[in-house]
């Protein structure tokens, strides 16, 4: 299978690619960093990109929180109208297969249980609870402190910020075009990524990205609230295999089907850092009481329907995926550099 692979040059999309080749396919890259006219935005180098082409794995998007609102409209050109770009020039090219890559953002602040009103969805946290140190949500009807659980792909969805809201529009595009053609269109909801290539010092980068920075510079990494908010952290391999499964998977079309993508390991931001810290042999990570607005308390979904339907399963364990990230290089790192 020949495969159009948009941000193919990029942390993950680079790992897509080298899983693709792997598997005997035939990967090609469109990205604005190794080529000035891969730009999603521009009908013409994509529709000329899309020529023998039999898929598209749509990696390339703007990334992370970043700085409030100011940067909306860059979210959502690059995110929004880039995947309507490319959307437009495969049902021209009469593409048919689609694998996006969406994000776990999409649902806001996870799932959680109040012991007096079963499942819960808090609302945004209160920044006067957060400069006081509450950080956890508590239940909306009676105030009381929750349990979090696993979200799965039938929750609502609840973005809190522009990057999230940016991802959830590329997936209602992506089902408007599969309803449109007839095509097949999967969503991989991806979890905390990390692993080697990552970005590094950029205001987009994930939270492992940071930690891993700032111990090259002989820093303790700085963790925001207190460190036990629960996330999956997922390596980049898997979430590449994962690709490629959705690509080889034979999905029903007319429709977008989504899947959430992580290890199935929930860990809290501290734990990661303390993990990343021992295994590099850096500083011990220290608790800030900082935080960003936008950001939610716990979110870790249940990657149960990945498993169950296409047979994916992650094969690199924390402890083993940090141990790794430690001794791997980051993007825009001086060469063996530490």
């Amino acid at each position: 299978m020949r495969v159009l692979v948009t941000g193919g040059a990029g942390f993950i999309g680079s790992h897509v690619v080298e899983a693709l080749a792997a598997r005997g396919h035939e990967p090609v890259v469109f990205d604005v960093r190794a080529d000035s006219g891969g730009d999603v935005r521009n009908p013409a180098a994509v529709a000329r990109a899309l020529s023998g082409i039999d898929a598209v794995c749509h990696q390339a998007a703007m990334v992370g929180l970043g700085r409030g609102f100011t940067d909306a409209a860059e979210y959502v050109s690059r995110n929004d109208l880039g995947t309507a770009v490319v959307l437009t020039a495969m049902a021209d090219a009469g593409v048919r297969r689609l694998v996006l890559a969406g994000s776990m953002v999409v649902y806001g602040e996870g799932r959680y249980e109040c012991e007096r009103h079963g499942t819960v969805r808090p609302g945004p946290r209160a920044v006067a609870d957060l400069d006081a140190g509450r950080y956890e949500p508590v239940c909306p009807r009676c105030g009381q402190e929750l349990t979090p659980g696993l979200v799965g792909e039938d929750a609502p969805v609840d973005p809190r910020n522009v990057y999230a809201s940016t991802k959830l529009a590329q997936e209602h595009l992506a089902a408007a075009w599969a309803r449109s053609t007839g095509a097949a269109a999967v969503s991989l909801r991806y979890h905390n990524v990390y692993g080697p290539g990552m970005p590094r010092d950029t205001p987009y980068a994930g939270v492992a990205s940071f930690f891993r920075s700032a111990l090259a510079r002989g820093e303790a990494p700085r963790v925001f609230e207190d460190g036990r908010q629960r996330r999956d952290f997922v390596h980049v391999r898997d979430v590449a295999a994962a690709n490629v499964t959705a690509l080889e998977a034979d999905p029903a079309g007319g429709t977008l089907t989504a899947y959430n993508t992580g290890s199935g390991e929930p860990h809290t931001v501290g734990e990661m850092a303390r993990a990343l810290a021992a295994a590099y042999g850096g500083p011990e990570p220290l608790v800030t009481g900082e935080y960003r607005l936008g950001d939610v308390r716990h979110i870790t979904a249940d990657s149960a329907r990945l498993r169950a339907e296409l047979g994916w399963e992650p094969e690199v364990g924390f402890d083993t995926g940090m141990r790794e990230f430690a001794r791997a290089g980051l993007r825009g790192e001086e060469p063996g550099g530490r």
